[in-house]
């Protein structure tokens, strides 16, 4: 490995930069993880960022947090009873209580993937 170096007052500095990461575009869940590891997980943070694996790492918990509340909000609806049916017959108790599903859902799903280790 051939290095090069810049003259900065009397030192050499090595010219190191970072390989390309994959560009990425990331939703709630990665957003909210990146933050995570930023304010709570420095070290972590940095050996993805170094390692340039946290655009993977930050795609792979949004696409495992989208799934998983897809999961949990039929799982936990259907467990509550709450149809399609009871959505034409009074559409405001059905918002309210498939608000609470997904709260409930969201809850979960951030303290498994995302405020974790």
């Amino acid at each position: 490995m051939k290095l090069t170096y810049r003259i900065e007052g009397d030192f050499l500095i090595p010219n190191l930069t970072l390989p390309p990461e994959e560009p990425a575009v990331f939703g709630k869940y990665a957003r909210l993880r990146k933050r995570y590891l930023q304010e709570h997980r420095p070290i972590l943070y940095t050996h993805l960022k170094t390692t340039c694996t946290l655009n993977k790492h930050l795609s792979e918990i949004e696409e495992t947090a989208r799934e998983r509340m897809e999961y949990l909000v039929t799982e936990m609806a259907m467990r509550q009873g709450i149809t399609e049916q009871q959505k034409s017959i009074d559409q405001i108790k059905w918002v309210g209580m498939i608000n609470n599903v997904r709260q409930a859902a969201e809850e979960i799903v951030l303290n498994e993937l995302i405020y974790t280790e």
